[in-house]
This record gives C-alpha cells, sequence and structure tokens, in this order.
C-alpha cells in the first residue's frame, strides 16, 4: 500500500528574511566598531591629558625658580599682570620694578616624539624605545628648538637645532599676575602664575567631525 507523499513541513528563508538578517547584521557590526572607535579616542585623550599635566607642572616649575626681580617671572612697573592665555605673546620686554629688563616670551611649543635617531643622539635606531622633547625658544630674535631625548639608558641628552620638527604637539601659554583675586580677596604682596596647556594634535576626532579639545591648565602662587 502506497501512501502520498506530503510536503516537507520545514522550508527555506525567504528573501526578505534574509535581507532583515543583513540588515540587523550590519547594524550590529556599526554599533561595535563605533563603541571601539569612541574607545580608543577615550584611551588618546586620556593619554594626551596626563601629558598636558605633566608639561603644566614643568613649566610651573621652571617659573618658580627664577628670582623675584627677574623678568623671567616679575610684572612690569604699572601693570597688573603680563603674558596670556587666550593668544602667543612672543618677545615682550619686561621692565621689572627694581629696573631689571629683558625680552621674554610667555608661549612655546612643544613636540612629542618616541624615537630620535640620528648620529648625535643616544639613539641611533627605532630599536632603542626613546622619547624626546622638543621645546621652541627665542634667541636674539631668532627661533630655536631644544630637543631634550631621554633613552631607557638614562643618559639624558639635550640638542640644540634651527630646525622646527614635523609637528608640534602642544601649546603652551602663561600669564603672570600680580597681587591676585582669589575667591573675591586680593592677595597683595604675591604673584598667581598660570600656565595653560593646549593640545594641538587634531587627530583627535570623535566621528569625523566633532572634535575632542585637550586642554590643562594649573596655577601657583608665589612671592
Amino acid at each position: 500500500m502506497f501512501r502520498p507523499i506530503r510536503p516537507a513541513s520545514g522550508r527555506g528563508f525567504t528573501l526578505l528574511e534574509t535581507l532583515v538578517a543583513l540588515v540587523i547584521l550590519t547594524m550590529g557590526v556599526v554599533a561595535t566598531a563605533t563603541v571601539a572607535a569612541r574607545s580608543m579616542n577615550t584611551s588618546r585623550q586620556s593619554k594626551y591629558m596626563a601629558l598636558a599635566a605633566e608639561l603644566a607642572s614643568e613649566k610651573l616649575e621652571d617659573l618658580n625658580r627664577w628670582d623675584p626681580d627677574d623678568p623671567q617671572i616679575c610684572v612690569p612697573t604699572g601693570s597688573s599682570s603680563v603674558g596670556s592665555l587666550t593668544q602667543d605673546t612672543p618677545l615682550q620686554t619686561t621692565t621689572c620694578p627694581g629696573g631689571a629688563s629683558a625680552t621674554v616670551n610667555y608661549y612655546d611649543d612643544i613636540a612629542m616624539n618616541t624615537v630620535v635617531s640620528g648620529p648625535n643622539s643616544p639613539c641611533p635606531n627605532t630599536t632603542y624605545g626613546c622619547f624626546s622633547e622638543t621645546v621652541s625658544a627665542i634667541q636674539n630674535g631668532s627661533t630655536i628648538y631644544n630637543t631634550t631625548v631621554h633613552p631607557p639608558s638614562g643618559e639624558i641628552q639635550t640638542l640644540q637645532t634651527s630646525t622646527p620638527p614635523t609637528v608640534y604637539t602642544f601649546d603652551r601659554r602663561w600669564v603672570i599676575e600680580a597681587n591676585p583675586v582669589v575667591n573675591g580677596v586680593t592677595i597683595t604682596g604675591v604673584r598667581r602664575v598660570t600656565v595653560l596647556v593646549t593640545l594641538l594634535d587634531t587627530s583627535l576626532y570623535q566621528g569625523s567631525s566633532a572634535y575632542i579639545p585637550v586642554t590643562f591648565q594649573m596655577s601657583i602662587i608665589r612671592p
């Protein structure tokens, strides 16, 4: 006795179901890639923020070592402040109340690299894992670049050239205020030194157009 053949209960995916599955899969991949990109940007932002904080502290220590009557740290007679946090202030003649006078630069640019090589460098090739910091300065009206090399061996070396680095990483500005106002109270007989460090690396983007700013500001009060 023969039984009739019945159609199979299972069936394949329709074209519509396949398209829906592909759309859902694509959305999941795009969402994962977006989260990964944001995570990488956040990690880089944290790295640069830590470097900006270190550079601000470094400059404050440098400014704090000068004698109170030195043009590098004094406020000119008749002024309440010198320098700027909103624009670069190069080659300004500063005359202190005591009479000392000099041409002072109230900003610098810093370039950081992981490798420095060359005949005069303690890092002859990329395997040494060196770190360098190049700071611009103005001497006798000309810009010079001082590069400090930090190799794993601890043999710190400073190189001076007239050639700028390929890319600057940070801009650093500072302002010195006499008798500053703190929390609404004027503190006489002291000065406040404030340093602002701004990242210049525009490769830190979130998505395609929203720039992630990295700035760090730090102040000290000194005589």
